[in-house]
């Protein structure tokens, strides 16, 4: 065939196949090729498809799709999978794991300083995180290098103002008249090794350097505490049932405690409530380093930030984050209220917390 004076003609070439008695046309192999090549493409593009998966509480999860995994899928085309459960629970099978198997998990500051311990999260580009820059100080790099706080809480005590007095101090919680109305956290919850903490300081002792005189003293509020709880839902269910009036909690939960029990009240300590953060961490196994950087990314932006602390789901660590003061009200909220929170040092907690589990136990009959 002379190529250079065919392919000017118009005329409709003729192909035969071996397999088959009816010719093919340039125009239908043509066609064919066209559709074979747009199936391989989509093909591909579902079997590369990236998937995030995060390892999170699942609390608030209505919410928290709606303004965060939704609109983020719209942005990163990718899947979204998660991974639900307790702190020890998650960072447990994170840890057995090696690290692998999720690309984002969510902690409280005192697990995600055991998991950097242990050696399961790697250390963060500040670089690809611009949203970073936008946070009080407290929350930019709170553990040395690695996860940014994507939220900012306190942990105190509420109470229901309809069945008890005002407790004002951390000491209230062993008052007498509250004997069968108190929850306390679980050991292994973020807040739990908190109320060994402050029991030692009611006592006058420190946990860290005397156990023995915060457990004797927790001892003692044994006859005022129904139960201990290990998550939030579950807290805000004695509440709801009447079970309790008073327990130790963190301040995400308040949201729904107010709308279950409206009198549901946050003491004002003079001892001062203990700071929170929620931290965000790459684990060392993470499939898909670069889509877990855009997720930080998008949930520390001012606009996620702004629409999960106006509706009750994160206290917000955006400066530019305004919202109004009944939406404020549920958080600790500005630089001025963050300065006042009690902070703890979880690195030396963490040496101690076996042993603490173990005395709480032998206390509480788990």
């Amino acid at each position: 065939m002379d190529m250079d004076k065919n392919c000017g003609s118009s005329r409709q070439v003729t192909y035969h196949a071996n397999f088959s008695d009816k010719p093919i046309t340039g125009y239908a192999m043509t066609r064919l090729t066209s559709l074979t090549a747009i199936a391989a493409s989509l093909l591909a593009s579902s079997v590369s498809a990236e998937t995030l998966t995060i390892s999170w509480w699942g609390y608030n999860g209505d919410k928290l799709n709606a303004n965060i995994i939704e609109p983020f899928k719209d942005i990163c085309g990718c899947d979204v999978v998660f991974e639900t459960g307790n702190n020890a629970d998650r960072l447990g099978k994170l840890t057995a794991r090696g690290g692998k198997g999720v690309d984002v998990i969510y902690l409280t500051d005192s697990y995600s300083q055991v998991g950097i311990e242990n050696g399961v999260f790697q250390p963060l580009d500040r670089s690809k995180l611009p949203n970073v820059a936008k946070l009080y100080d407290i929350a930019q790099d709170p553990q040395g290098g690695y996860g940014p706080a994507y939220a900012v809480g306190r942990a105190g005590i509420v109470y229901d103002s309809a069945q008890v007095e005002p407790l004002t101090s951390w000491a209230d919680l062993w008052r007498e008249d509250l004997a069968g109305k108190v929850s306390l956290p679980g050991i292994t919850t973020t807040a739990g090794p908190m109320v060994v903490m402050r029991a030692g300081s009611v006592a006058g002792t420190d946990a860290l350097t005397d156990s023995d005189g915060a457990f004797a003293q927790i001892e003692k509020i044994k006859p005022n505490v129904v139960k201990n709880y290990n998550t939030g839902s579950e807290m805000v269910n004695l509440f709801s049932t009447g079970e309790v009036s008073v327990s130790v909690a963190q301040d995400f939960a308040l949201y729904s405690l107010k709308k279950a029990v409206p009198t549901i009240a946050w003491a004002e300590l003079e001892d001062g409530d203990i700071a929170t953060l929620n931290t965000v961490n790459i684990p060392v196994g993470s499939e898909n380093v670069d889509l877990a950087y855009q997720f930080i990314n998008f949930i520390l932006s001012t606009e996620v930030q702004t629409k999960n602390g106006a509706e009750g789901v994160d206290a917000p660590v955006n400066a530019e984050v305004e919202l109004t003061p009944d939406q404020a009200a549920l958080w600790t909220y500005g630089a001025e209220a963050i300065a006042k929170l009690n902070r703890m040092d979880y690195s030396a907690m963490n040496k101690h917390k076996a042993d603490w589990i173990d005395s709480w136990n032998e206390i509480f009959g788990y």
